[in-house]
């Protein structure tokens, strides 16, 4: 009845009445649900809002803990210890306290401890704002006190903590040892003390036994009853609300990677990230490559098929990186929410991009192997026997390639992650088991070493042969000023293969030496690592088109004949 007299008065900030029962034995009439932020019998107090950023020197971990203490004058401290997590994107942090403190503490995951808010009277409602910077840091004792001190017993060793706070009181603020927390403070003689209280460095982080995180990470909660917060703290390798999921090997994906970049709530104009990323050089140059193969004159040997297979694989490449990408930003912005087509996209097309780069490096093979046959063979090599080989090498190789990638989609599956507030987000995550994983890494190695060894092979089987065909042509010349020669002439057959394994060299130094990305804020790394492999389809144009006169001259009559009917469409318009 309360709530309904008066409803605008009896709660303030936005509060919810909740009229109690007249019969109950109580002078209250209602009873306020209080709004985020805001406290009291009428949500009439705000919480206190401490605006945080760091500088640059402080190296910043996705979630860091945050120890609200409050004095008391007859009996120990209390202490209060939440998680906030750090957006990838922004250096600052807000956090909202509805309870008394007098210190704030601010700890990264390695006990390192930064001085944040010290303040003599509680005042609610407040806001503070602090930049913190290297000189913040409370140092162990290990850093103030020389050996014979720091291996004291307690007892003895506490009646020197005066000294560093007179010593060092331009820039030391805090220190602390395995039980102690100590400030460096003013007397009322205005003398630097050092006022130390008991802290507990050792909290354990089980959320007060519910712990409901997985892979090893601590749990904090605000009070052990009613938690209005509780945050999993991920170890190395781990991510997602609960720590569920795993960066670990070749699992790693572009979702693992740019996931956590992308802002939920912004417009794509707006994110911090350049996603409209593909290449369109290299669509533009495959799609040009395309057009020109449907001349007669180039497709005659098998050598101008694999070309051309590979030059449409380059465009499904450049088409399905583009798609990728867009599908992940759109639903991580929750802009698409289809769980078919999301479901759908996860299964296929990172198992396409699989097949498309493999069949690209294989193709791009077979054309020096056939180049290597030609000059073993001369004037016996038939340009149609080999035309009608080279359909059934590509089948015999797209069945190779689906059947070593099979095992992929099936081991892929969309994810709901509810994160902070209202982030939520959708992830594809791939997870192996130890045998698969292996069996995958020996794919891997597979694929990036035998294209690598056979194109070595076939390039120098090229120049010892022509370099042999000429020592018959030429007997005035010396054999090895021969091979000199066409080691001169034919060095780009040597040096493509090797600029390959270096663009390739970065995807498998990912799953063997780091294992996994530590930290979605250092992500670069695996970012370039990710979409270096995608280089050597896309610049297929350079290296096979542009250095061929007979390729080079029928691309100028292709460019020719379209431009010439893009005028004669358009002149009539005009």
């Amino acid at each position: 009845m309360m709530c309904q007299i008066d409803p605008y008065t009896s709660c303030k900030n936005g509060g919810q009445c909740i009229p109690i029962d007249e019969h109950m034995a109580t002078e209250t009439k209602f009873t306020c649900i209080c709004p985020k932020y805001f406290t009291g019998d009428r949500c009439e107090i705000a919480d206190t809002k401490i605006i945080l950023s760091f500088q640059n020197d402080i190296t910043l971990s996705r979630s860091m803990i945050v120890h609200f203490i409050q004095v008391l004058d007859y009996s120990s401290h209390e202490r209060a210890t939440t998680v906030k997590t750090i957006p990838i994107e922004k250096n600052s942090l807000i956090i909202y306290w509805s309870r008394p403190f007098h210190i704030v503490l601010f700890e990264l995951f390695n006990k390192t401890y930064y001085l944040t808010v010290v303040q003599k009277r509680y005042n609610p409602s407040q806001v503070i704002v602090k930049t913190l910077n290297s000189s913040d840091r409370c140092k162990h004792i290990s850093e103030v006190f020389n050996e014979t001190i720091v291996n004291l017993h307690l007892l003895r060793r506490i009646k020197y903590y005066h000294l560093p706070c007179q010593k060092h009181s331009s820039y030391l603020s805090c220190f602390y040892d395995d039980i102690h927390f100590c400030l460096c403070n003013t007397s009322s003689h205005h003398q630097h003390v050092a006022n130390c209280f008991e802290f507990d460095h050792n909290l354990k982080p089980d959320c007060f036994g519910q712990n409901s995180c997985e892979n090893g990470a601590q749990c904090f909660q605000d009070s052990p009853t009613c938690a209005p917060t509780s945050m999993c703290t991920c170890p190395t390798c781990f991510y997602g609300r609960r720590c569920q999921f795993s960066t670990n090997g070749f699992g790693l994906s572009i979702d693992a990677i740019l996931g956590y970049h992308i802002l939920p709530n912004v417009s794509i104009v707006k994110q911090p990230y350049v996603v409209d990323s593909h290449d369109h050089a290299g669509l533009f140059s495959g799609v040009l490559s395309v057009i020109m193969f449907q001349s007669k004159k180039l497709c005659e040997a098998g050598c101008d098929l694999y070309l051309l297979i590979s030059f449409i694989t380059t465009v499904f490449t450049v088409i399905l990186v583009a798609l990728k990408l867009w599908i992940l930003v759109l639903a991580q912005m929750a802009l698409t929410t289809n769980r078919s087509f999301l479901n759908f996209q996860c299964i296929s097309i990172d198992f396409l991009l699989r097949i498309c780069l493999s069949m690209d490096q294989r193709l791009n093979t077979c054309v020096v192997v056939e180049r290597a046959i030609a000059a073993l063979k001369r004037v016996n090599f038939g340009k149609k026997k080999n035309k009608k080989m080279a359909k059934f090498t590509i089948l015999a190789l797209l069945i190779l390639t689906i059947g070593t990638a099979i095992h992929d989609p099936f081991h892929r599956d969309l994810i709901d992650d509810d994160g902070d507030g209202d982030e939520k987000r959708i992830w594809c995550i791939v997870t192996y088991s130890p045998s698969v994983q292996f069996f995958n890494l020996a794919v891997h190695i597979f694929h990036f070493s035998t294209p690598f060894i056979i194109k070595l092979i076939s390039a120098l089987v090229i120049i010892r042969k022509n370099a042999q065909h000429k020592a018959t042509v030429q007997p005035y010349q010396t054999y090895q000023n021969l091979l000199r020669y066409q080691f001169q002439q034919h060095n780009h057959l040597l040096i493509a293969p090797v600029i390959l394994v270096i663009l390739a060299f970065p995807r498998l130094i990912i799953s063997f030496v780091s294992s996994c990305m530590k930290s979605a804020r250092n992500s670069w790394q695996f970012l370039v690592g990710y979409f270096i492999s995608f280089i050597p389809p896309m610049r297929l144009f350079a290296a096979f088109v542009l250095p061929s006169k007979l390729y080079k001259k029928e691309f100028h009559k292709c460019i020719g004949r379209y431009r010439t009917t893009i005028q004669r469409r358009v002149h009539p318009m005009l």
